[in-house]
């Protein structure tokens, strides 16, 4: 059990559909990954979802801290907005690396459900 994860699994005709609530997005992406590599599984339903843990601006100066720490970034081109467990990147980076790692920072902060990444690449 990788944390608080609270999944429960029912099979029908080799379909396994998963529901729950988990707190890291990673925890949800390996339920699903193990179940798919279980003999008989047809198919994998995944309803699990992921609860905000922290509030909204709790979880804004996370992902704005990770950025400064990262030496890949320029964090003051990068905003943060979160709405519930979805977290929104805008602004503008120098390369497609950077612009992943913005990405990567966003997930690793606590109850992340999704991330939208709509920051610009400028050469």
């Amino acid at each position: 059990m990788l944390g608080d994860m609270k999944i429960t699994a029912t099979v029908q005709e080799g379909f396994v559909t998963l529901e729950g609530m988990v707190e890291w997005n990673f925890q949800k992406i390996s339920a699903v990954d193990a179940t798919k590599s279980v003999r008989g599984v047809r198919g994998v339903i995944n309803l699990i979802s992921v609860r905000p843990a922290v509030t909204a601006t709790s979880v804004r100066n996370d992902i704005e801290a990770a950025l400064r720490r990262s030496a890949e970034l320029d964090a003051r081109n990068i905003q943060v907005s979160v709405h519930g467990s979805t977290v929104e990147l805008t602004g503008k980076v120098r390369s497609f690396a950077e612009r992943d790692e913005a990405e990567l920072s966003a997930w690793a902060a606590p109850g992340i459900g999704s991330v939208v990444n709509r920051i610009q690449i400028t050469y």
